[in-house]
């Protein structure tokens, strides 16, 4: 037998044979190995697992931040619209009295019929004397007059 020195490829020339024969995303998946960065510096691991818990909290706290917002603002939506309708109710009100008044003042005749107040047309009359047990029976009868009557429900 006889002993022929084969060619020896250099480092670089086996690198690129083999990047070309092996997968692309092997290779990016191999560099980016969480083990791989952990085995050759602990504390950038340790350091991005901590940055990593971080932002997720970050998400989720914007997350729980958000739901409660628009809670709260439907909440608030819907007080506002309450409070509209009470008030546009209210000056319905308002106005439904003010017509009823108007129409009262026009329609009655007395008015018209009464004179300006005036000092000299004041009359001044004597308080009248009353006993103080006739007030205490007239209240006493009227209560067991309204406790005697039904009560109606409603307006």
């Amino acid at each position: 037998m006889v002993a022929v020195p084969q060619p020896r490829q250099s480092s670089a020339g086996r690198a690129l044979n083999s990047a070309r024969s092996a997968n692309p995303l092997e290779l990016i998946q191999g560099s980016l190995s969480t083990r791989k960065v952990a085995r050759h510096s602990p504390m950038l691991a340790g350091l991005h697992r901590a940055t990593d818990g971080a932002l997720l909290g970050v998400v989720m706290g914007v997350a729980v931040l958000s739901a409660l917002t628009l809670h709260w603002q439907h909440r608030w939506t819907m007080a506002f619209a309450r409070l509209e309708s009470s008030r546009i109710l209210a000056h319905r009100l308002t106005e439904s009295t003010a017509m009823l008044e108007r129409h009262l003042l026009e329609r009655s005749k007395s008015p018209q019929g009464m004179v300006p107040t005036k000092a000299a047309n004041l009359l001044y009359l004597d308080r009248p004397v009353s006993d103080a047990n006739n007030t205490d029976r007239d209240q006493l009868t009227m209560l067991s007059q309204l406790m005697d009557n039904p009560i109606n429900h409603g307006y």
